[in-house]
């Protein structure tokens, strides 16, 4: 008589086929939302186009490499063995791009990788203490961050449609007229015998014309297309087709580019085939301690986040995470970030959209996520794909930002609305001043001029400034009160990172 041991569906091992396809399905879904961060950073950094393909090359390879040790499970210490997708968070990104403006360059880069290396380590140091946290976190707390950071970033993908703020792309431009009066007028005042006064340094004129690359009207219609195709696709398309509607319309909006002659494949061909991803590709590690404290912070609410979604999952899933599991998918989501900084990219969480596939699904193996992360790994290791990913216009991935920055936002306002506002009127005042303090920075961005410098990279963050804001306005009305059925509670309720 023979006895067979049934196996958990998490650990069952699909065909090699059904697993290639599944897998594809998770990186597809997850697909805009991973390389959509490199390129926000990236441009932000003003760094070459070959430098953002090879951060994209990065973070795709990272992506796969950090899923494979959080789905497989690597030594006791890392992996909570769940079907989880890792891929860039987003609550990252408002202090990067302020470090980026602050810094621009290859210099500014070190410094991002430098907090991102630091926040790793310690939070792998933390991941048990994290684990023990959740009742500072409640929904009202988590939906409040969340909502700010999907607000945040809408205005990155407003500025992809338009143009910046600043630079070639502003609004306005310094008349020619007036620049060439000045330069005469400088020549002139420079010149040996001269009676006029010298120019005061400094002396900068104002822009004051239109400048007609700003909000280009063909490149608003392209985003204009990749919105509509979005929703269309969003409404009509059917399962898996209507999950991967952002990457689809995008896809929509490349080959319009391409038609209409704003978009070429010439960084596509001059892209080796195939690429190593190397430590520090793009430049070495440089540690500022309050960098490092200010990225420290984000994780800390990222893993609170990760919390909540592998509560949510266990449930999915039927199986029960303990404290001892919980704290290794929190150890990996620092092991991650570490990885990130190494390999010059990003902190690491687990994609609530995937997780979201996993409910639609109804496919429960680990492996299949395990397939996600070596196709993200293969995806990595080719810089032609990087290059395409590049060469899209601004106005494409503007249509798309519009959508999965919004998503994000209403995560958190969907969170929101589990808040008991009825009973306990004080849970108004914890969103309303959290969000109101963490618009400060978004509407007068100048506010730190007078405060000490250090402090600055501190606040200039909206999406910190709610996160301090929430958690001591929530432990003043409410107390630390709270646990994992509200996470759990809270999780369910987010598709989208």
């Amino acid at each position: 008589m023979t006895t067979t041991t049934a196996v958990h569906p998490i650990d069952e091992r699909l065909p090699t086929g059904k697993l290639t396809v599944l897998g594809l399905q998770h990186v597809l879904v997850m697909y805009a939302g991973a390389v959509a961060v490199p390129l926000i950073v990236g441009r932000a950094l003003k760094l070459s186009p070959e430098q953002v393909a090879m951060l994209i090359s990065a973070d795709l390879f990272c992506c796969g490499l950090v899923t494979l040790i959080q789905s497989l499970g690597a030594t006791q210490w890392f992996g909570i063995r769940l079907p989880v997708m890792m891929g860039v968070t987003f609550a990252s990104v408002a202090p990067m791009v302020a470090i980026a403006g602050a810094t621009p360059g290859v210099e500014g880069a070190g410094l991002i990788f430098g907090a991102i290396i630091g926040a790793g380590v310690i939070s792998i140091l933390i991941a048990p203490l994290v684990s023990r946290m959740l009742r500072f976190f409640p929904p009202v707390v988590t939906g409040t961050i969340i909502a700010v950071i999907g607000i945040s970033l809408m205005r990155v993908g407003i500025n992809w449609i338009f143009g910046n703020p600043f630079g070639p792309t502003a609004p306005s431009v310094v008349n020619p007229e007036h620049a060439k009066w000045l330069a005469d007028v400088t020549a002139a005042a420079s010149a040996a015998g001269s009676s006029l006064p010298p120019i005061p340094k400094g002396l900068a004129l104002a822009a004051s014309v239109p400048n007609p690359k700003y909000a280009d009207l063909s490149g608003v219609g392209i985003a204009a297309l990749v919105l509509g195709s979005i929703l269309l696709i969003a409404k009509y398309g059917k399962g898996f087709i209507s999950n991967i509607s952002v990457l689809l319309g995008i896809v929509v909006g490349g080959a319009v580019s391409v038609a209409m002659g704003f978009m070429n494949f010439d960084k596509v061909a001059k892209a080796a085939w195939f690429d190593v991803v190397l430590p520090f590709g793009i430049a070495a590690p440089v540690f500022d301690p309050i960098l490092i404290l200010t990225m420290t912070l984000v994780m800390i609410v990222v893993m609170i986040e990760s919390t909540g979604m592998f509560l949510a999952l266990g449930e999915m899933t039927d199986r029960r995470i303990d404290q001892a599991a919980l704290t290794r998918g929190l150890r990996t989501d620092g092991l991650g970030t570490l990885i990130g900084g190494i390999f010059n990219t990003f902190p690491y969480t687990s994609f609530s959209q995937n997780v979201g596939l996993v409910a639609v699904t109804g496919v429960k193996s680990r492996f299949v996520c395990v397939a996600g992360g070596l196709i993200l790994i293969v995806l990595g290791l080719l810089p032609k794909m990087a290059a395409l990913v590049e060469s899209l216009p601004t106005v494409v991935l503007g249509g798309a930002g519009l959508v999965m920055f919004g998503m994000v936002t209403t995560t958190g306002i969907r969170i929101l609305a589990g808040v008991d506002f009825k009973t306990n009127r004080n849970n108004a005042f914890v969103v309303a001043v959290s969000i109101g303090v963490g618009m400060i920075p978004l509407v007068a961005p100048n506010f730190k001029q007078w405060m000490p410098h250090g402090l600055h990279p501190l606040i200039e963050s909206g999406i910190l400034l709610t996160s301090l804001a929430a958690l001591l306005l929530n432990l003043y009305f409410n107390g630390a009160r709270g646990g994992a059925e509200a996470a759990v509670a809270a999780a369910k309720q987010a598709d989208a990172h």
